[in-house]
């Protein structure tokens, strides 16, 4: 692997390692990928989509770093953030998969990497017919905070003592909280290419609660990174070329997951995990994998007389929130946990069966549901107590003169 040659080591969290700045590490390597191609620079080989590809640059194509391709997962009418968009190339491909009436939004905190892809905005916006991207400035961990606005009150206001420290701060919170980059539930999409392992272990926590408050409620987030199958070693922390090369940061494959459950994400899922390792180093493989996740199960859970019954192939399935789902059984279930299921959009809607109620339960009618245990619903509860209906032909006479129904 080539190996970087950042000029000043500073901080790193993990005691077990050396001390660097993981941050300045990853600018100061990114910046030279800008400036020249780094064909080792955390990129596997990717499939990309080429009827996208024909209205880029060479020089966007050339200096792209990523890992796979969560562009392929958006659709028509988006809004979309890339996490880390360096150059461009996936927020351009994303531009012609959401179209005129989407948009998309390319978060990057190193000021080479936004220079390359702003210089052909207007160009790409020409051959396409539209311009529907725009670039920002900003931490991946901190998208509420416009780095550029941060820059241009330094420059008004330097910092100097405690007091003016103070003042700065207490404006950075001022903008984060009234005038944010990126609002609350403001997003489709949030995708990110081989970029999430870049963040410092400290605000990796902080990264994931980002992008779960950026998302509309039913939005989701579409993830390509790498990931390892165990922890890196001491060695492997505490070398800054790993860092910036996207090796030592990288999730191990089920606590990447888990970080999305505990951000509060649900129907968390693989869409692709590389079969052969990307590199291996000390028998600890290291290989891209890309995972979406959804938000919005929260609200209250109301009974409304709604069922699902789960198609299979397994006898029993687990959601995110512990309901058990038996194979062609009737499971009662809380509204909000139907909608859910039943989301075109959703992650849920092929593997199960929708069965509404014959009589509507208006929801401000409806009582609280007990999601805690599971409960199978019996037919009469959708149908009602007193449903006696007949339909069909004469039930003496099901089968035809053969004998055959």
């Amino acid at each position: 692997m080539t190996r970087a040659n950042p000029k000043t080591p500073a901080k790193i969290e993990d005691s077990s390692a050396k001390t660097y700045d993981i941050e300045q590490v990853v600018r100061e390597r990114y910046a030279a990928g800008a400036e020249a191609v780094q064909p080792e620079l955390c990129c596997p080989v990717v499939d990309y989509n080429h009827e996208f590809l024909d209205v880029l640059p060479p020089e966007i194509l050339e200096k792209d770093y990523g890992c796979g391709d969560p562009s392929k997962y958006v659709s028509p009418g988006e809004v979309v953030v890339d996490l880390g968009s360096g150059a461009g190339k996936v927020c351009y491909i994303l531009s012609q998969k959401v179209g005129r009436r989407g948009a998309v939004i390319g978060v990057d905190c190193n000021d080479q990497m936004l220079a390359l892809a702003r210089k052909y905005e207007t160009e790409i916006g020409k051959r396409i017919g539209y311009q529907n991207v725009r670039f920002v400035k900003g931490r991946i961990q901190d998208l509420a905070l416009d780095a550029e606005r941060v820059a241009a009150l330094l420059r008004r206001h330097p910092v100097g003592t405690i007091e003016e420290l103070s003042a700065f701060e207490t404006e950075c919170e001022r903008l984060r909280r009234d005038e944010p980059m990126i609002r609350d539930n403001s997003v489709d999409v949030v995708v990110s290419n081989c970029v999430l392992n870049l963040v410092r272990p400290a605000d990796k926590r902080r990264l994931f609660g980002e992008l779960f408050r950026v998302l509309k409620r039913g939005g989701r987030a579409v993830i390509s990174d790498i990931v390892s199958d165990e922890d890196p070693t001491p060695d492997i922390l505490g070398d800054p070329d790993l860092w910036s090369g996207c090796i030592a940061g990288a999730f191990r494959e089920d606590r990447f997951l888990q970080m999305f459950e505990e951000a509060r994400f649900y129907g968390i899922e693989i869409l692709s995990r590389s079969k052969e390792p990307w590199h291996t180093i000390n028998g600890i493989e290291f290989r891209s994998m890309t995972v979406r996740a959804y938000k919005g199960k929260e609200g209250a859970c109301l009974e409304r007389h709604q069922a699902v019954t789960y198609r299979g192939p397994w006898r029993s399935v687990t959601d995110d929130d512990g309901h058990v789902l038996h194979r062609g059984r009737r499971m009662a279930v809380c509204d909000k946990t139907f909608k859910i299921y039943t989301d075109p959009k959703g992650p849920y809607a092929d593997d199960l069966v929708p069965i509404k109620p014959l009589i509507d339960v208006p929801r401000d009618d409806a009582k609280p549901f007990d999601c805690h245990s599971p409960q199978f619903r019996h037919p009469r509860q959708t149908k009602g107590e007193d449903y006696r209906e007949t339909t069909g032909s004469d039930p003496t006479q099901i089968c035809d003169t053969d004998g055959c129904c």
